[in-house]
């Protein structure tokens, strides 16, 4: 519980007694003075489930940003929840059925079901959601979403950098409570620097709710390209006078992967993320049980040039002028004028012409509306074309800025809601607890309520951050353009696995795939490795192959 200091306070004020200083006691005390309505008084990371016995049904939520997992079963006369699939799936009880829908999701590496798993019946409880499972089966509600009409009352951008500065401390001390030191991943980027950099900041002014923080990061060597942020990381400690701790990734032989699939009974993640489990294993070998990562910057920081859009759409012609100007300056007058249309006449157009627009440029180019998964057999590439189907586009919310339609997204985003799963199961495998300040609900509200020009500007993305920033945080991270890019974990184990895609799993599952398309994407991966998807989709075949072993 993040606002665990607010909530004692509030319980105690209505007369709760507290037995003793947990979080699970407060949350429990919280539901019995507000009932279904406490969670709005209840901020932090949490999957939590509280039998009411007086109304016989268990009152079950999921917090906000979906950081903590959630399946659950029923089967018409009970339920079953845990947080890792293999519980329920060990039921006897409950039927270890294939999933074809999430499946074909999977193969075709289009994410859409957010509350679906690999397994028919057994759900996840969606982010920001709470359930209520009594005599008349599950009810879903959900409790929270950004406020899109929020508006703040600041007038110049100097406001704006202030109070985001004052919420990202905020964020990061309410993060760091532990009766342990708090390990940070510090891998050179911008946003993982920034957590490290404010830790750092709020330790010295005695702010910080741990007595001691430690930072890490991947070793990837220079020979090994855009994976190595060495030189950034060790720029981050030199500022800060600290100890960068450096490991080496973890580079997991295939039959790891294959024993997680099997044993886990879920998809066992991709390389890029197993290769962190030596640097958890360390911070918890230094004695921390928790960790602070910085996912949520890519999310709720980058931008987008929906700026023309706001600015037409508020007749705000000073601010029109400026966007084109430093565009202009950036990447030409030619460049600028065309996002001008693309990104802010074409968005306020009626969606009936905005469609008909697309329908048309489509014909032009010879394109059809429909995605080609041409490894796909026709009885999954059937399916997946269904489930596109089910999607509304994204574009028919209505929202108070064009801006918004990017975040909401990235909010409900099916793909990263499962990676964060797949994440938190490792690293509390490995006995460690991570935590995202960046991506802090109040943090999230404070996105949604910026205007868009204060996150793109030019060429710099994340410009609100990196002002707030400015002598938190070494000149080289600030400058920093570049991004790492770790798929050469997941390529060395491509490299030697042509056999397995293109003959094994075709010959055992061809109901799913087609052995001359799984031949033709491995031709793409081959002939470009560090480009495009290929890659990725190779992979999370053969993730779904090994998961499903003995089962279909």
């Amino acid at each position: 519980v993040d606002n665990w200091e607010e909530l004692r306070g509030e319980l105690l004020g209505r007369g709760a007694v507290l037995r003793d200083r947990s979080d699970a006691e407060l949350v429990l005390r919280a539901y019995q003075i507000w009932g279904r309505e406490c969670l709005p008084h209840i901020d932090g990371d949490f999957a939590l489930v509280i039998w009411d016995a007086r109304r016989q049904e268990a009152f079950c939520a999921r917090d906000r940003m979906g950081n903590k997992p959630f399946y659950y079963h029923w089967d018409g006369k009970s339920l079953a929840f845990a947080s890792e699939l293999k519980a329920i799936l060990a039921l006897p009880w409950v039927r270890q059925e294939p999933n074809e829908g999430m499946l074909a999701e999977m193969l075709a590496a289009e994410w859409y079901s957010r509350d679906e798993t690999l397994w028919n019946g057994i759900l996840r409880l969606i982010a920001a959601h709470q359930m209520v499972a009594g005599n008349q089966g599950p009810r879903l509600e959900q409790y929270w979403e950004p406020n899109l009409w929020a508006m703040l009352p600041f007038r110049k951008d100097e406001e704006y950098i202030e109070h985001y500065r004052e919420l990202l401390f905020e964020c990061v001390r309410r993060s760091s409570r532990s009766h342990r030191p708090v390990a940070i991943e510090v891998s050179g980027g911008l946003d993982s620097s920034a957590v490290f950099c404010v830790a750092e900041h709020l330790r010295r002014s005695n702010r910080l709710l741990t007595h001691g923080i430690n930072g890490y990061t991947l070793g990837f060597t220079e020979e090994e390209g855009d994976a190595s942020e060495l030189p950034y990381a060790r720029a981050v400690g030199g500022y800060l006078g600290l100890r960068i701790h450096e490991t080496p990734p973890s580079r997991m032989p295939l039959s790891w992967f294959a024993e997680r699939a099997r044993s886990g009974r879920q998809f066992p993640g991709f390389p890029n993320l197993s290769m962190q489990a030596g640097l958890w294993q360390q911070t918890v070998a230094h004695g921390s049980r928790v960790t602070l990562g910085g996912h949520g910057g890519d999310q709720w920081l980058e931008g987008s040039r929906a700026y023309y859009a706001e600015a037409l759409a508020q007749v705000h012609l000073r601010t029109l002028y400026d966007c084109l100007k430093t565009d202009a300056t950036a990447f030409g007058a030619r460049q600028a004028v065309s996002w001008l249309i693309r990104q802010g006449f074409f968005p306020l157009l009626p969606i009936a012409l905005q469609e008909g627009l697309r329908r048309l440029v489509r014909r032009m180019r010879g394109s059809g509306t429909s995605k080609a998964c041409y490894w796909l057999s026709p009885r999954m590439g059937e399916v997946i074309r269904m489930r596109r189907e089910l999607i509304p586009p994204s574009h028919h919310r209505r929202v108070r800025s064009v801006g918004q339609r990017a975040l909401l997204e990235a909010l409900y985003d099916a793909y990263d809601a499962q990676a964060m799963e797949d994440l938190d199961c490792v690293s509390a495998h490995c006995g460690i607890e991570m935590r995202y300040p960046l991506d802090d609900p109040k943090l999230v509200q404070y996105a949604f309520s910026l205007p868009e020009r204060l996150r793109l500007r030019g060429d710099r993305t994340k410009y609100i951050h990196i002002q707030a920033l400015k002598n938190l945080l070494p000149k080289r991270i600030l400058e920093r353009k570049s991004k790492a890019e770790f798929s050469i974990v997941l390529r060395e184990h491509l490299d030697r696995m042509q056999a397995i895609l293109t003959e094994t799993i075709p010959d055992e599952r061809s109901t799913w795939v087609d052995r001359d398309g799984m031949a033709r994407l491995f031709r793409a991966y081959r002939d470009n490795p560090q480009a495009g998807m290929p890659k990725w989709i190779l992979w999370g075949i053969y993730g779904c192959h090994v998961t499903y072993i003995g089962d279909c």
